[in-house]
């Protein structure tokens, strides 16, 4: 089927490998193989190269996600609308991995004591967009600016705030730094005013307990939200904070489908959420 062919293709694109495509699809590699076979053949356009281990996309098949996969993503979230959510139907979460180490553990582990079939995923914030519009999860909540046309709820729950990390106490803003992926859309704003500071990134970890933890061992400062400053229990002393700062704040915000919300058991979660992560944010460091 052609819709099929599509979705391998959109897995495909971020799983890299015909392999790990398979295994997220629950599909054999040949299957995959198979898919976007029938997929080039009905298109007329090749839309795969090999590149050693993995496959690259050809622009014929960057321009096709590009138009289809939003409306595809609709498309698969108006499906699982239309399935009944039982009382012990699985609620699927999909959350920042720093705003559960940093906010969300605590009333996550309060919340499953009410609803066991809560179920939880860590990812960035673009594709726990993704996952939010499919239907693949019921709530996200996400670190970072979200896209502007993703039709979703939005809860903003606050405007999360940076400080720099190092092995000793900062007098003025460093000359570089080590920042969080600025390829990731959620963070490239942060690109044009570190320009404006004149500070150069010179690392971009995928991880900023990975940048906090490089950045205490004297490698370079690093930036950091709070939430993560708070999970690792960083010493006050490693944090300095600037004014110029402010604007490389993180908005942090829950999303879900419109017809989600109506669910008892989904709101039940986003009030709990909505209602804990600013309490939880205000606490003093350490």
């Amino acid at each position: 089927m052609l819709l099929e062919g599509i979705e391998t293709l959109l897995v495909l694109s971020k799983a890299k490998t015909m392999s790990r495509t398979g295994s997220l699809l629950y599909i054999s590699q040949s299957a995959v193989s198979k898919r976007i076979a029938n997929l080039e053949s009905k298109l007329g356009k090749k839309l795969i190269v090999p590149d050693g281990r993995n496959v690259q996309l050809t622009q014929d098949a960057i321009n096709l996600i590009d138009s289809i996969g939003p409306a595809f993503n609709e498309l698969q979230g108006l499906i699982n609308e239309q399935q009944t959510m039982a009382d012990q139907s699985l609620l699927r979460l999909d959350c920042s991995e720093t705003l559960v180490a940093g906010y969300l553990s605590t009333i996550i582990g309060r919340h499953f004591q009410q609803d066991p079939y809560l179920t939880l995923t860590t990812n960035h914030t673009p594709r726990i967009v993704e996952n939010v519009q499919s239907g693949k999860a019921h709530i996200g909540v996400c670190a970072g600016h979200m896209p502007k046309q993703s039709h979703l709820m939005q809860f903003h729950l606050l405007d999360e705030p940076f400080s720099i990390v190092f092995s000793h106490k900062l007098e003025a803003l460093p000359k570089t730094i080590i920042t969080n992926d600025l390829n990731n859309p959620a963070n490239s704003y942060q690109l044009e005013i570190l320009a404006r500071l004149n500070i150069t990134p010179i690392m971009e970890m995928d991880s900023y307990s990975a940048a906090a933890q490089l950045a205490i061992e004297g490698i370079a400062p690093a930036l950091v939200p709070i939430s993560v400053i708070k999970a690792m229990k960083i010493d006050p002393e490693h944090c300095s904070h600037f004014e110029q700062l402010t604007p490389l704040y993180r908005p942090i915000h829950i999303c879900c489908r419109a017809s989600s919300y109506q669910n008892p058991r989904i709101k039940s979660v986003i009030t709990a959420i909505a209602d804990a992560v600013p309490k939880a944010a205000s606490m003093p460091l350490a």
